[in-house]
């Protein structure tokens, strides 16, 4: 076979237009990623050129000798598990409303995805002014309606500093889940919509025996991309808080940064990154083998 037949082969062409793609994968993902692995396994400060082997001894550290690490990893899951409800709760509502025939509704939908685009320490500055105690649009807006009262140091206090900070990477990243919905709902059949509304079912029913199994692709597309994302929180939670006030706002991903960079034990962050990709991996992939397996089931 002459090498321009072999050219024609489609999986040739599949190959040749992977390989690029597959190349800058490998040196800006697959290796760092290899890296940090193997750096969980030795001791360096950033600076010696020898990084010795140490073993299981930052994983050791970081398990019983580094109480912050499980402070942190309390705060990761309660933060997984608002980012599971709220974002995709609030932009599947969203989403609902605006696929409706509005007026200025393009409009509405540019608004609620604005945020998305900013960058995420712009919006940590902007809320970090808004929840100031004293001059901030909050406690500014409290004061006119007369609820004093209900002033907190929104970022200071331990008992809501973690929510607080929660609210504005919701108001953050709903947008992303609402554009998600909208399009999945482009997908829902107006034919069975309508024979749904002519049988007699109400609003309720057609979204749920409609609306809600045809979204369910984008449903699992959406509460994967939001464990993703709430696992490796950082930018805005380091933008408000730096993980205070006395570490009730610290996050692994954000501890893990802190121990290499501020810290510089970088073995100890790497090892703290990796525990951090295993509960990711130990999350996502058995969600998505039983999505897949129940999708199977079904058809």
């Amino acid at each position: 076979m002459s090498f321009r037949t072999q050219a024609r082969d489609p999986r040739i062409q599949a190959l040749i237009l992977l390989v690029p793609a597959l190349g800058i994968y490998a040196i800006f993902a697959l290796y760092p990623m290899l890296n940090v692995i193997v750096l969980s396994f030795q001791k360096w400060n950033g600076l010696d050129p020898q990084r010795p082997f140490v073993g299981l001894a930052n994983y050791q550290a970081i398990f019983t000798r580094d109480p912050v690490f499980w402070v942190a990893f309390r705060n990761t899951v309660i933060w997984t598990i608002m980012s599971l409800v709220f974002p995709p709760l609030v932009g599947l509502l969203l989403a609902l409303s605006l696929n409706q025939k509005l007026f200025g509704r393009n409009t509405f939908r540019a608004i609620f995805y604005l945020p998305v685009i900013i960058a995420p320490i712009a919006v940590a500055t902007m809320w970090k002014w808004m929840y100031d105690p004293f001059f901030g649009l909050f406690s500014q807006l409290l004061t006119y309606w007369g609820l004093q009262t209900w002033i907190k140091d929104w970022l200071g206090d331990q008992k809501i500093a973690l929510y607080s900070v929660f609210i504005a990477y919701l108001w953050q990243s709903v947008g992303f889940s609402m554009v998600l919905f909208l399009a999945g709902l482009q997908n829902v059949s107006q034919t069975l919509v309508e024979a749904a509304r002519i049988d007699g079912a109400g609003r309720w029913a057609v979204f749920r025996h409609v609306t809600l199994p045809a979204l369910r692709t984008t449903i699992t597309i959406v509460l994967v991309l939001s464990i993703i994302s709430s696992l490796k929180a950082f930018d805005i939670v380091y933008g408000l808080t730096g993980g205070g006030p006395a570490q009730s706002t610290q996050m692994l991903a954000l501890w893990a940064f802190t121990q290499a960079m501020q810290i510089f034990d970088f073995g100890r962050g790497a090892a703290i990154s990796v525990v951090l990709l295993l509960i990711t991996m130990a999350i996502v992939v058995p969600y998505l083998r039983w999505t897949q397996k129940h999708e199977e089931i079904e058809q």
